[in-house]
């Protein structure tokens, strides 16, 4: 159970960052940077949930920013164990799968993309795309990190595979995609 007595400590002010193991890494360390980076996307997610609040997606949205606490603590636990257990958050494949599922139930009521689209159309949508952009951001920053030291194979999927969700998301609340802004290449030439 997480309890926070306070909230600044200053263990921060030396520019590091604790780890769950115990360790400090400096703030700018790509395990931070990965960190940070699905921080902004968790909160680019609540920013969207915000403009759908009785949208039968948003239960979906709060169960997938729950998951992002779980792959912040994951990212947060270095070695190469990536075997969850009572005091150590991992990412699942279970997890991965129950987004794959997800992506797939919207997926199946699109119109099949004809074009690339333009992130926008209703504010929800546009919200979304926010949110996926910020997603991607934060995959690579992950992949960058999985390229220096071990990082769990789980987690990496689940952020890429959110990033798919956030993508079919958009286009299901641009009326099923009949709403979804068309890239026009080379129009303005």
């Amino acid at each position: 159970m997480v309890r926070l007595n306070k909230i600044y400590t200053r263990t921060g002010d030396d520019g590091t960052t604790g780890l769950v193991d115990g360790s400090r890494l400096p703030k700018q360390a790509p395990r931070m940077d990965a960190i940070g980076a699905v921080d902004e996307a968790n909160s680019a997610i609540g920013l969207a949930l915000c403009a759908m609040p009785d949208s039968p997606h948003a239960a979906t949205l709060i169960r997938i920013q729950n998951d992002l606490f779980d792959l912040g603590a994951d990212l947060a636990t270095p070695g190469e164990d990536f075997t969850p257990g009572e005091m150590t958050l991992r990412v699942v494949d279970a997890q991965v799968e129950w987004l794959e599922t997800a992506i797939d139930a919207i997926n199946a009521d699109l119109q099949p993309l004809k074009s690339f689209i333009l992130p926008g159309g209703s504010e929800a949508a546009a919200r979304v795309h926010v949110a996926r952009a910020s997603t991607r951001a934060a995959e690579r920053k992950a992949a960058a990190l999985a390229d220096a030291e071990p990082a769990n194979p789980a987690a990496l999927a689940y952020i890429n595979r959110l990033s798919d969700y956030l993508f079919v998301l958009a286009r299901a609340l641009n009326a099923n995609g009949t709403d979804d802004v068309l890239w026009v290449p080379g129009q303005n030439r």
